[in-house]
Parts: C-alpha cells; structure tokens; sequence
C-alpha cells in the first residue's frame, strides 16, 4: 500500500536528518534483516506540462492539481509486504519550466545522488518549447550531478563520499544497444510527453518528427520514454509503472510500442539507433547543416519544423509578477496603477531636470 505526505517543515527536516543518519551510519551494508530502502525522484520540465498532475496520480491522491511555486518536496511510502518496513520515495518538483533552473542544485545533493532519477517532462502539444526545455533542463541536472559527484571524490577520504560519487557513473551492460555512440545521462532517466489527447491531433507529418526525435534524445541519453495523457487511465497506469519503478524498485512492465500512431513506450535499452532511423527531412540536404555531432544534427533538423521560442518571450518567463498562472486580479490591479504612476514620476522628473537645464 502506497502512503503519501506533503511538506511541512518538521516533517521535511525530520526525513532529511533521518536520511543524513542513515547513510552516515551504513545502515543497510550488512546482511541483518529488512531495511528501509530510500530513492529520490526530481521532476522538470515544460511550464504547466502536467507535472503536479502525474505526482498526484502516481501517489494515489484524489485532489485537484495546484500550481507548482518554485521548488516543492512531498514523499511516499510503500510496504514490500505484511510486517516489513516501508520504503520511502523522496520527491522534488521544480515549477516555472526552464526559469528556475538555479534551484535544482537544492535536490540534487550527495546525499541524494547515489539513489536519485531524474523524470523530465515535456508538453507535446508545444513542440516549439521542447527542445530548449529538454536542453537547458537537461544541461543543469547534469552540470549539478558531476559538480557533487567531483565535490566527493575531491573531499576528505571516506567510503560513503566515494559511495555516492561512483553511482553518479552509469555503468551500461557490454550489450547495450549502441554503446559506444551514446551518452548516458548520469542517473536513471524517464521522460515523459503528457497532453497525448492534444498531440494525437497533429498532421502526421509533424508526430512523426516529434516522435523520431524524442526517440532519438531518449535513447542518446539512455531514457526511458513514455507517452501519456491524464484523461486516458489506461496511459496513467502505464505511466504510473514507470514512476514506480524509479520510485520503488517495481517491475515497470514489458509493454514496448514504437508505433507512431500510438503512444510511444520505449523503456531504457529497447530501441537502436537502427530502428529510430535518420532524421525526417525531405526539404534539405542533411550534409548541408553543418551539424557538429548527431545530437547537433538532430537538433537542426528538428528546429527547421518546430522554430524554437525567441529569448524575449524566454526572458519574460522569469518575471513571476507576469505569470498569468500566478494572476491575482485585486493585486495585479494595483501593481498596474503602481507601474503607471511610477511611469508618470518618471516623466515628471525628466521633464523638470530639463526645464532646469534650460534655465541654466
């Protein structure tokens, strides 16, 4: 049975001191009985993407979904069975899309690496967003795994240091499909593309880039992929499979489906470079990109379809006062006149320093 719980301090700091004891302590290395298994899970991704959505659904909680602010940290429980201990899933959700991309150094610690996956979720039904999102997203969880893992092989002697920075190195099986031509994300990978019920509305032709793509990025960073949809139980489950094998160390399932008029679910080392195929452009030629790698390649060809977002309307997501999904009608009313009388200030003041240069 699966328990849940939502921040509160004294329970948060509690969970944390507890999980800084156990790992100090070696609690586990024996060969005693049960132990409590800890994992950390971190979700990121695209702006109202659904993310808060899946969490609830994966925890069992039947409520309504509420804006992520900033960093949020909840948890959840699971008995292995009758009289045994329960595991425990710490999980972190990073709001505002790419904006907020500083905090994730807060649940990426060296405590948390040595059992931390990452879940990046990407909206489908704004393909022009994904791939900047995937990347800057990506790029800073990555950057923050390597500085702690190099901050423990750096720091004083101590095998649990050495412990939690040799797990931040993926070790793949020798069969591991394209072995030598991938890149390896550091910790266990999921990503998830929601809002399945709007993208199955798309041309053809664009599923297709879409599809190849992720398939692409997914088994380049050796991800798990999944397509879903909150309105469709039957993808949440499937879905849910997916978290909980992250979460909980649970079967994920051996549903496989390439098919890109379905949705995609591709666990870690099912697909090849083989079977993705080339990237799907009919309108250029491909030597004439000047790509720098494969990932650079894919990129351009995908960005010839789906033009990424200017960096002005990038620029203006860091504003949180003009985030409508943070909108406060009474408040954003008075901030409006406020701005417009500082504007009037503003003119005033220019207009009298002139008068007085004039004067002068």
């Amino acid at each position: 049975m699966l328990q849940h719980g939502r921040w509160r301090s004294d329970t948060l700091w509690e969970l944390a001191a507890a999980e800084v004891q156990y790992q100090e302590s070696g609690a586990g290395d024996g060969d005693g009985g049960e132990t409590v298994c800890e994992r950390s899970v971190f979700l990121m991704g695209s702006k109202a993407g659904g993310k808060t959505s899946i969490l609830l659904r994966c925890l069992e909680r039947d409520e309504p979904p509420k804006p992520t602010l900033a960093l949020e940290y909840t948890f959840g429980r699971r008995a292995r069975g009758h009289n045994t201990p329960k595991d425990i899933a710490h999980l972190w959700e990073l709001g505002g899309g790419t904006s907020l991309s500083d905090l994730i150094q807060i649940p990426i610690t060296l405590v948390s690496i040595s059992s931390l996956s990452v879940v990046l979720v990407l909206d489908l039904s704004k393909p022009n967003a994904l791939w900047g999102t995937m990347e800057k997203l990506l790029h800073a969880a990555q950057a923050q795994v390597e500085k702690v893992s190099s901050n423990a092989q750096k720091s004083k002697p101590g095998a649990k240091q050495h412990k939690a920075a040799r797990s931040a190195a993926r070790v793949l099986p020798k069969d591991y499909p394209d072995r030598e031509l991938i890149s390896p994300f550091p910790v266990p990978l999921l990503i998830i593309g929601t809002k399945y019920d709007l993208f199955q509305e798309f041309e053809s032709d664009k599923k297709k880039v879409i599809c190849k793509t992720l398939r692409f990025l997914a088994h380049y960073y050796t991800a798990s992929l999944i397509f879903t949809s909150i309105k469709s139980e039957s993808l949440v489950s499937k879905t849910k499979s997916f978290f909980s094998h992250l979460a909980f160390g649970l079967d994920r399932g051996k549903t496989v489906s390439c098919d890109y008029s379905k949705p995609l679910i591709i666990p870690a080392g099912a697909d090849s470079f083989s079977l993705i195929g080339s990237p799907p452009t009919t309108d250029v030629d491909i030597m004439s990109l000047h790509a720098k790698n494969p990932k650079d390649l894919w990129k351009k060809v995908y960005e010839r379809v789906f033009p990424s977002e200017s960096s002005g309307e990038q620029r203006d997501l860091k504003d949180p006062g003009k985030d409508p999904q943070y909108s406060e009608p009474q408040i954003d009313a008075m901030r409006a006149q406020k701005d417009q009388e500082l504007e009037q200030y503003k003119r005033n003041v220019a207009k009298s320093w002139k008068e007085l240069v004039l004067e002068t």
